[in-house]
């Protein structure tokens, strides 16, 4: 009887703490993903239309009603989180938290001719909460194939190698670029084609700062180029904190990870004086780009309580069954002797 009724309270004990554990982990990771706790800013004011932050198990974003892709997938690289390995399970899956009309689905990357290419990439996940999260859809564009295969995957691996063998945190951003008069579409949710994709890479210990810039077909084409030419195409200020005379800076990026020498830190190649910088965010404007993230942590986890909520009812009825059946039990006994 006794030890029927502490299994009851201890699973309910247990339910409640790791609830109260899981929230603590979303509202801490969120901001952390971010160069000083500053998310990228939407500076070109019609990007603000329909969009949505969102925060994930190890990356955060800003997904795009009009272009049904994000608009910047944000993470905080370290070599301890790289040290995980984390066999691959493909998981796509169409993102709950954005409401129905302003979806990328399934079936519109289906038989469309281009991947379902990561911002965040799965590579750089930590664990399986992580990893799961970044075959959202919202974390989705579509890519060439030879593109997101071949130039992008050897980016990726180059941009981990540089952090695990040299030690030093990378704050990343990665995107796409729409540029021209007619964008191509996919699907019937007319989900917008980039015609570039970029990853812009900072280093705070050494300053290497620079973007990775790759047309969106299968010419297998990449540049290095300034943080400023990024934000100037996009209408994004990547890195709120930071000075423009920092995000104008070139360093010669590795493209391969045959090119990361530990003991070589990337040199500066050149100064951007062209490209139109965003300048630094003003104090107010921090507070509200982090209180934005703030609220769609609020909004990620309300699943998650609401489910937390049902299981925990099921518990207490568990309970009161279990304590009504031991009060039964003992009554039984009682009239018996």
């Amino acid at each position: 009887m006794t030890q029927k009724l502490n299994h009851s309270i201890q699973g309910l004990v247990l339910l409640c703490a790791s609830a109260a554990t899981g929230t603590v982990f979303a509202q801490d990771s969120c901001l952390s993903q971010f160069y000083q706790q500053t998310p990228p800013a939407l500076v070109k004011q019609s990007l603000n239309k329909n969009t949505f932050p969102l925060c994930f198990n190890g990356f955060g974003l800003v997904y795009s009603g009009v272009s049904k892709t994000p608009l910047w997938s944000a993470e905080h690289l370290t070599a301890e989180r790289l040290s995980q390995k984390i066999k691959r399970e493909d998981q796509f899956h169409e993102e709950e938290q954005i409401p129905e009309q302003f979806r990328s689905t399934l079936a519109d990357y289906r038989a469309s001719g281009y991947d379902r290419g990561h911002m965040s990439p799965n590579a750089d996940m930590p664990d399986k909460a992580s990893q799961h999260d970044s075959f959202s859809l919202a974390n989705m564009v579509p890519q060439a194939p030879k593109n997101n295969q071949e130039v992008w995957r050897k980016l990726e691996e180059a941009t981990r190698s540089l952090v695990k063998k040299q030690k030093q945190d990378a704050y990343v951003v990665t995107g796409p670029i729409f540029t021209g008069q007619r964008l191509k579409t996919i699907g019937k949710g007319k989900v917008l084609v980039p015609s570039v994709v970029f990853k812009a890479v900072y280093m705070p210990k050494t300053g290497v700062i620079s973007a990775y810039y790759a047309p969106n077909n299968n010419s297998q084409e990449v540049q290095v180029v300034s943080v400023c030419q990024i934000e100037q195409q996009t209408g994004l200020n990547l890195f709120p904190q930071l000075s423009v005379e920092t995000k104008r800076k070139i360093y010669d990026l590795p493209l391969t990870t045959s090119d990361v020498q530990a003991g070589r830190v990337p040199a500066q190649i050149g100064t951007d004086q062209n490209s139109q910088c965003a300048t630094p965010s003003a104090s107010s404007d921090i507070h509200s780009l982090q209180q934005s993230f703030g609220n769609a942590v609020q909004q990620a986890t309300q699943d998650i309580e609401k489910t937390v909520n049902q299981e925990k009812d099921n518990f207490i009825k568990k309970l009161l069954k279990a304590l009504l059946d031991s009060v039964l039990e003992f009554l039984l006994k009682l009239f018996k002797s």
